[in-house]
């Protein structure tokens, strides 16, 4: 009975059951009720959903969108080795949940490296300098962290993951 359990992780679909979601924090839980389905429609983020027991039950979610990063925002030895652009094109890792029932399930590790890989997948295709995330509180800030996510020296709360290292973390296993 050990390990992880598997999760299929997918668009988010009209059969998906938002309303049952809670992961405890209302922000993510009314995100995911009454914002993330007019936020795909309207080519504002791409939702991802883990299946729960069901095809219906979401056991966690994440967004992702697109964003600018202003060149002066990154750390300067970083800054240095980058054209002078005013922005670089940079991937939003908006939000990040699991439902209670399934915390403490690894699915949060799972919902991350899903998110990444398919960044990574995606590269090719769409020039991402970095890949950003605003932890909600100092929990989130710390699993980011732990997974090597950096702090902007003047952005307080934002954290940000090179692409080049995210490649990395992916070529050793693929």
């Amino acid at each position: 009975m050990g390990g992880t359990p598997r999760f299929t992780i997918e668009p988010l679909g009209s059969y998906h059951d938002r309303a049952a979601f809670s992961c405890g924090k209302p922000g993510l839980d009314g995100y995911l009720r009454r914002q993330a389905g007019q936020d795909s429609k309207r080519d504002l983020a791409r939702i991802f959903v883990a299946r729960g027991n069901s095809d219906h039950e979401i056991a966690g979610y994440y967004s992702l969108s697109t964003l600018s990063i202003d060149i002066g925002d990154l750390p300067a030895e970083r800054a240095r080795k980058l054209p002078r652009y005013p922005e670089v094109p940079a991937a939003l890792l908006g939000r990040l949940a699991v439902a209670r029932g399934w915390q403490g399930k690894g699915l949060g590790k799972i919902l991350l490296a899903d998110a990444l890989k398919r960044l990574v997948t995606h590269g090719n295709e769409l020039a991402i300098h970095a890949i950003v995330v605003e932890p909600l509180d100092e929990e989130a800030d710390g699993f980011y962290r732990k997974f090597g996510f950096l702090p902007f020296p003047e952005r307080g709360g934002r954290l940000f993951l090179p692409m080049a290292t995210a490649r990395q973390l992916f070529s050793a296993g693929d």
